[in-house]
């Protein structure tokens, strides 16, 4: 890479944006529970629908646990997207933000790293949540190149509503505030699909 190269400003946004980002993972590392929580979240919810009410819901022509996965998959990580919300309302209601503006970074790190640290996390999260689908019962059909494309795209939605969040974290500047308008949002999204229940199976009115 040339000198010239390095020195523009995108270069450098992409790399306090990598240093950012690196913190972040950083403070993960060093509080477990937040990677621990987000993951056993996911758990739940796919060992609750499996065996407590895949019993009374059914979807033709598929096992209802591998109809399961592709909602909780979505599900998990649009939650997993409001940790980009939750996590710059934090840093600003600390003061964090203020700090890194007194610094030569590019203005843009502060979100590119963000989201990126959160995409690591949602990588993780569906590494986890593949294990416990295999384990109740779900099992990928396609290719591998398929299967590969499913979960850049799944990854890919996630980094979207990622930057969704941000907007939202960065406009009420409350953690507690960005938990609770997330949920607004999250449970009518997820409840009103078919994450759970085919579309023809839902009420008509």
């Amino acid at each position: 890479m040339t000198t010239q190269a390095m020195a523009s400003p995108s270069f450098k946004a992409f790399r306090d944006g990598l240093t950012v980002a690196r913190r972040n993972l950083i403070k993960i590392k060093r509080v477990p529970d937040l990677l621990v929580f987000s993951t056993l979240s996911p758990i739940m919810f796919v060992l609750l629908f499996a065996y407590v009410f895949g019993s009374a819901i059914n979807v033709p022509g598929v096992s209802y646990r591998e109809y399961l996965m592709a909602g909780i998959f979505t599900q998990t990580v649009l939650f997993g997207s409001t940790l980009t919300g939750y996590g710059l309302a934090d840093d600003i209601q600390k003061g964090i933000v203020d700090r890194f503006r007194s610094l030569p970074m590019a203005r843009s790190a502060l979100l590119v790293g963000r989201t990126t640290s959160d995409l690591v996390n949602n990588v993780i999260v569906i590494v986890v949540m593949s294990v416990t689908g295999l384990i109740v019962g779900w099992r990928i059909h396609s290719s591998v190149l398929e299967a590969l494309g499913g979960f850049a795209l799944l990854l890919l939605f996630a980094y979207a509503f990622s930057w969704v969040f941000a907007v939202v974290g960065l406009s009420v500047r409350s953690p507690e505030v960005v938990n609770n308008a997330s949920f607004i949002f999250i449970f009518p999204l997820t409840f009103i699909a078919n994450t759970f229940v085919g579309v023809t199976d839902l009420p008509g009115r």
